[in-house]
């Protein structure tokens, strides 16, 4: 089954642990020192937020997949829709090792589909990036669409 995934920058981590653990009736299931992560069951979602972000606000929209064989059905549909689609393939990022690929929707809206594989201790195996980069997770800078971009570059993130 999968689950709904929104990802969300702050600029006061603390303040926003704090009201959306009351929103939620949860505390997140990781927390680190520039993200939080809730995994709630009703709705079921995956619902993060960091202060990785250029400015706050809905980064990306996406769905987590609990196998292989649900990510390969959604990136069929992607590419049956005709939408641009990059494939990250195996990759490290948000304090996860996961398998993904991004679409962009006709609005610009980046969206993630990933399978996540184990945790890790880092936000992201890579190399540290600056402070100004697009967030842990949509593969160009926020508000371009990925169709183009990503074909022609790689992606100036390589984060969920």
């Amino acid at each position: 089954m999968k689950r709904f995934h929104v990802h969300v920058h702050v600029e006061d981590l603390a303040k926003s642990v704090a009201f959306y653990s009351k929103l939620f009736a949860a505390e997140p299931s990781r927390v680190e020192g520039d993200y939080a992560k809730w995994m709630l069951d009703d709705p079921r979602i995956n619902f993060a937020i960091s202060t990785r972000g250029s400015k706050p606000g809905v980064d990306h929209l996406g769905f987590q997949t609990d196998n292989a064989e649900e990510l390969a059905e959604l990136k069929a549909r992607a590419e049956s829709a005709d939408m641009a689609l990059f494939d990250e393939g195996a990759t490290s990022c948000c304090y996860a090792q996961s398998e993904k690929h991004w679409v962009t929707d006709p609005q610009g809206i980046a969206w993630e589909h990933f399978h996540t594989l184990a945790n890790i201790p880092v936000f992201s195996e890579k190399a540290a990036e600056p402070a100004q980069a697009s967030a842990c997770c949509a593969p160009t800078p926020r508000g371009k669409p990925i169709g183009i971009a990503v074909t022609a570059a790689k992606p100036s993130s390589s984060c969920c």
